[in-house]
């Protein structure tokens, strides 16, 4: 983290210690921090337990929580607030807690107490909550999970369940899937979790083995720009789950427990054109993957870039999950020479990725920002982002 985003860090814990002890009365037992990520490459890989390499981002969500007191009133009681929601108190009993229970943004930390409460040998209080996020909503860096996994790791430690991050990462995918509603895959958590300063997060989403490949930025003169079209997209609609569903039919079709296990394109022959588009994007994918992580590895980072572009032609035309603003994105950056460039999350909206040298920053959001009024566009929000830590204690 830089020394500027360390200090904006430690303004927004203390003006978060304030909020909380005015909203619920008294002090937190603690301020925890989950950072927000980017996908370098690998997209829609991990719930086909192939390969992604994400890293955390210098963003995060930062949540204050205090056990009630068990001789108290309501013990029992979880309560949610937030500084983006105008201190506005969501409230639930601990028995009550079932999908669809809660409603909004507080489904995110109220899912993990629901997780954590399905578990063996978990003594599950209640407790109050607040969160303060600089992650922007919708954007495709994963907001939602960095409220998920600030509150796990608040959780963890206070109830002293000494999870390991794996197990951490397992279980806010299960709260995701099964009391939120979206059918992710486990590469987001797992990112805000185990990532490390300058380095992308390599990671195989059937065995969970991570390993950290360096991504010294600074170093190549290099900087990855977000351009957030303020398209706003949600994992909880049909487009992605239509996706997942084509990948389980391509699976089973071809035989296999996973499309992890088809390593080249001539294996979907046979396949219908549809779910054959969508099965490509994934095999290809994960020879991205491979490929990119040798390349950053070799310091190659037009190799990187060729990816990336690869990547998002990928996206854009085997799986659909692009947009036009998307890839607007994409065109105006790689005509003002941007390394590399492709759309990253989900799809249906959010955000794209460039790749370019630490000079153009100012010359590439020129760009991006002209092509975007040209199509009569909203403007873009366009910052940078460096790779940080994974989630702890603030």
């Amino acid at each position: 983290m830089s020394a500027s985003n360390s200090r904006r860090t430690a303004v927004r814990i203390q003006a978060l210690r304030a909020g909380f002890a005015k909203i619920y009365g008294q002090e937190p037992e603690g301020v925890w921090r989950a950072p927000g990520r980017v996908n370098l490459i690998g997209e829609h890989t991990d719930y086909n337990l192939g390969f992604v390499l994400p890293f955390a981002i210098d963003k995060n969500a930062l949540v204050a929580v205090r056990r009630r007191d068990p001789q108290g009133a309501d013990p029992q009681l979880l309560q949610f607030a937030s500084t983006f929601g105008g201190g506005q108190v969501t409230s639930v009993r601990l028995e009550d807690l079932a999908p669809g229970a809660v409603p909004g943004w507080a489904a995110y930390p109220a899912s993990v107490a629901w997780v954590l409460g399905q578990q063996e040998n978990v003594e599950l209080t209640g407790f109050d909550l607040l969160v303060d996020s600089d992650v922007p909503v919708g954007s495709g860096l994963s907001s939602s999970h960095a409220l998920e996994v600030g509150t796990i790791v608040a959780l963890n430690d206070l109830l002293g369940l000494q999870l390991e991050k794996t197990g951490m990462a397992r279980l806010t995918q299960r709260a995701e899937n099964e009391f939120v509603g979206a059918p992710t895959g486990i590469m987001d958590q797992s990112a805000s979790l185990i990532s490390h300063a300058e380095h992308a997060l390599f990671l195989d989403c059937r065995s969970l083995e991570s390993t950290a490949v360096p991504l010294p930025l600074e170093h190549w003169n290099a900087v990855v720009l977000v351009i957030d079209t303020r398209v706003e997209h949600s994992h909880i609609d049909g487009g992605y789950a239509a996706r997942r569903a084509s990948c389980e039919q391509a699976a089973a079709a071809l035989g296999v427990a996973s499309l992890r296990e088809i390593s080249s394109v001539p294996e979907l022959e046979g396949l219908d054109p549809l779910v054959k588009r969508r099965a490509r994007h994934i095999v290809t994918e994960n020879r991205r993957v491979l490929d990119a992580v040798a390349a950053l590895r070799d310091s190659d980072l037009q190799e990187v870039g060729r990816l990336l572009y690869e990547s998002h032609e990928s996206m854009r035309d085997d799986y659909e999950i692009s947009a036009p603003e998307l890839d607007v994105a994409v065109q105006a950056a790689r005509s003002a020479g941007a390394v590399g460039a492709r759309m990253t999350g989900g799809g249906f909206g959010g955000s794209a990725i460039a790749l370019i040298d630490r000079g153009k920053i100012q010359e590439t959001s020129e760009a991006v920002y002209r092509a975007f009024s040209r199509a009569g566009f909203q403007r873009p929000s366009i910052f940078t982002v460096s790779a940080d830590e994974g989630a702890g204690r603030a």
